[in-house]
């Protein structure tokens, strides 16, 4: 007998459950419902554009395959956006754990509580809007997030927390979140976690910390940024649990960024590295090529300058490690354009960046390898050697690509440099790495990574990859 459609969708939302965290399964899979069913095709209908893109690139090979193992035949799934305003059973929040007994809460919604911008310590910056974040690959993720929490602080992603590293605009992105949310009538407190314990401090000392706590616990946004300098402060780990908790009791929204994920920070305290767990986590990576050709277009546009597109093109080529190291770029360029009477050219972009530009031709083969193998944690005679395990092929993969792209040597010289290989098995090295590059987020990373570090002086410190 052939099962329901309905049944089996419902069927595997409950095999779906079990698979998967609750916090995932709660975020992009609760309140989803079939919408339609056609020659073994389900329609199913999601909260928003973001979840139906989350879904169709990160989970529908899961779901696929538990909806086939129910219906026992191939199946087609496709995902529709369905207004929530036309389904009062298609809008729920996600729950999230309870960090005692695993049990599930639902935050009540959050009042507005105060007359917009009168919060305490907002400290918000109006020119860091949504309006003026630049999208790209690397970021897409952190800021879909980020716009959902600040349409609906308290009722999606709680908390949100957003790590990369520095300079990549995981400020910017908070400050968005704040000035919409004030501009919507919120009370919004942006903070420093460096303010946040200077706070404490001085009220233990005054006696004050009643006030204190007023001053956090009763608004509807807290943000707060650079939370990793509280790692191993255990007075101020102490009173942000106890913030967290009342704020998440009272269904307001909390925003964190750091530079890093909850678990790699040895000294948080566990209670606090879970909380932080209990809504989506969003990394923001080194912006690509085009992310940074975006910028820049984005910088010229703000200031109302035209800057000739060969010039984007060798600043975003030659600038990679940060978006604030990009935006120093551009504003020293807009510097020498001023003491050329606005002229534009070439011949002064480079002459303006050559501190900073990497010169190709001085690098060599020995240097990129050296590198390589630092980041990486393996010895010269491992890329030499004939080994082809994956914690070894990879980075000499790696080096050869290097090599090629990073240098003027031949096929034939990067392979006697790595034990004679023959330059077919470099060209094929190298084609393997750039593919992965332009299909793997984390290894674009890494690349971008050993790069920046061929161009300074000092040691990288070896990757956790292997």
């Amino acid at each position: 007998m052939t099962m329901n459609p309905e049944t089996a969708w419902k069927a595997t939302l409950g095999e779906l459950e079990l698979q998967m965290t609750k916090a995932t399964f709660n975020t992009w899979l609760k309140g989803t419902h079939l919408l339609s069913y056609k020659d073994q095709t389900y329609v199913i209908g999601v909260r928003n554009a973001y979840a139906k893109d989350w879904l169709e690139n990160r989970l529908l090979d899961t779901i696929l395959r538990t909806l086939a193992a129910i219906v026992r035949e191939r199946v087609n799934i496709q995902f529709e956006v369905k207004d929530a305003v036309e389904n009062n059973d298609f809008s729920p929040a996600p729950a999230h754990l309870n960090g005692k007994n695993n049990e599930t809460q639902t935050p009540a919604p959050p009042a507005k509580t105060r007359a917009m911008g009168t919060s305490p310590l907002n400290n918000l910056t109006r020119r860091y809007t949504f309006s003026t974040y630049v999208v790209g690959a690397s970021n897409r993720l952190a800021h879909a997030a980020a716009l959902s929490v600040s349409e609906n602080p308290g009722e999606t992603y709680n908390p949100l927390f957003v790590y990369g590293g520095v300079g990549l605009g995981k400020t910017h992105l908070l400050q968005a979140i704040g000035n919409k949310c004030q501009q919507a009538g919120y009370s919004v407190c942006y903070i420093s976690s460096e303010t946040f314990t200077n706070d404490l401090i001085q009220s233990i000392r005054n006696k004050q910390m009643a006030q204190f706590r007023e001053r956090y616990r009763t608004v509807d946004v807290l943000i707060i940024d650079d939370v990793q300098f509280i790692a191993g402060k255990e007075s101020t780990q102490e009173e942000l649990f106890h913030t967290f908790n009342e704020l998440y009791s009272n269904g307001k929204q909390v925003v964190i960024s750091s530079d890093r994920p909850p678990k790699a920070m040895a000294t948080l305290e566990e209670r606090l590295q879970s909380r932080f767990e209990w809504g989506l986590m969003a990394d923001i990576q080194l912006p690509d090529v085009e992310t940074r050709k975006a910028i820049l277009q984005a910088k010229a546009e703000q200031m109302g300058v035209y800057i000739p597109e060969e010039a984007v093109d060798y600043i975003s080529q030659h600038i990679q490690r940060s978006i604030r190291e990009l935006e120093g770029a551009f504003n020293k360029v807009m510097a020498y354009a001023q003491l050329a009477d606005g002229r534009i050219d070439m011949e002064m972009v480079k002459m303006a960046l050559a501190d900073q530009v990497r010169q190709p031709e001085k690098l060599s083969v020995d240097r990129v390898l050296d590198t390589v193998c630092s980041y990486y944690n393996v010895s010269r005679e491992d890329l030499i050697s004939p080994t082809r395990g994956k914690a070894i092929a990879f980075p000499r993969q790696m080096g050869m690509y290097l090599a090629r792209t990073e240098t003027k040597a031949s096929l034939p010289q990067i392979g006697m440099k790595l034990g004679n290989r023959d330059h077919s098995t470099v060209l094929y090295g190298y084609k393997k790495i750039n593919e992965l590059i332009e299909t793997d987020a984390s290894i674009r990373r890494e690349a971008m990574e050993i790069k920046a570090n061929l161009y300074e002086s000092g040691s990288y410190p070896a990757s956790n990859r292997y």
